[in-house]
């Protein structure tokens, strides 16, 4: 079977994007997806879906901004 959107040559991924809590920062199930836009993903989830263990929430709910996601979406934020 082949992919529609890779025959169209349309910019996409074939991962899951990963949103964490915030909704500020992503990640993608795919090692080799270069951008983590909702658009080129089929498949979004909630990180607490997938995982309820997801180290970017604290035990007390509150978003756990030192997370290894999150310091690196924080490190593009302030470089831009």
């Amino acid at each position: 079977m082949d992919c529609a959107a890779c025959t169209a040559r349309i910019d996409h991924c074939h991962g899951t994007l990963v949103v964490h809590p915030d909704g500020g920062f992503a990640d993608c199930t795919d090692e080799a997806c270069h951008d983590d836009d909702r658009v080129r993903h089929a498949l979004i989830v909630d990180c607490q879906t997938i995982d309820a263990a997801c180290g970017c929430v604290l035990d007390d709910g509150t978003l756990d901004r030192d997370a290894p996601g999150r310091r690196a979406e924080v490190a593009l934020q302030q470089a831009s």
